[in-house]
């Protein structure tokens, strides 16, 4: 039997990492991310992370995030499914369309049609989503180094907040929406009660 593909998607400093590596240890399955699973992808990643590159277009942001992507499905995702082993990813492919369709506002029936091409239809079998208010969001990134994603104003993620929150609502047996304020072990037991609720995990 093949692996299940199970990504985490959300705003910074939702707490994606943390659970991502929880998930991952309960299930014996393979950690990636998005951008950057990849030797390919971590050099992709340096490029759109670098707080030095205040001209990158919002367009060539996007194909290099799908750059990224086809690399990571084909050397790693993919294969890693077909094994029989699951995958838990930092991000996927509907980062894109929160961060550069909703956040960038590019059109968002083109980022769908080159993304599809790039990940060859192989969309995540389960899309937890940790929804987290843009407070919190600010609070969190205070406490750290940021990038040039997180260096963003709020206009922007809150963009990308209502992106992530229609894309769930468009595909609600795709997406698990859990709150991202209780207790880190809480909320580790609310997404491992899902994911079984889900794919039987």
């Amino acid at each position: 039997m093949p692996g299940k593909y199970i990504a985490f998607e959300g705003v910074e400093g939702c707490g994606k990492s943390t659970h991502v590596k929880r998930l991952a240890a309960h299930l014996d399955a393979l950690i990636t991310r998005e951008p950057g699973g990849t030797p390919i992808g971590s050099t992709l990643r340096e490029i759109m992370a670098d707080t030095g590159n205040t001209n990158l277009s919002p367009r060539a942001e996007a194909l290099m995030m799908a750059a990224d992507r086809a690399q990571h499905l084909r050397e790693l995702v993919v294969p890693t499914l077909a094994s029989g082993r699951h995958v838990v990813s930092d991000r996927s492919v509907y980062s894109s369309l929160a961060y550069q369709g909703y956040g960038r506002q590019l059109d968002l029936a083109e980022l769908r049609r080159f993304n599809d091409f790039a990940i060859e239809s192989r969309w995540p079998d389960l899309v937890i989503y940790i929804r987290v208010d843009l407070q919190v969001v600010r609070t969190r990134l205070l406490k750290r180094d940021t990038d040039r994603f997180e260096r963003e104003d709020d206009e922007f993620f809150t963009r990308v907040i209502d992106g992530f929150d229609r894309l769930a609502a468009q595909e609600p047996q795709r997406w698990l929406v859990v709150d991202g304020a209780p207790p880190k072990d809480e909320l580790e037991q609310i997404i491992r009660r899902g994911v079984t609720d889900r794919l039987g995990l």
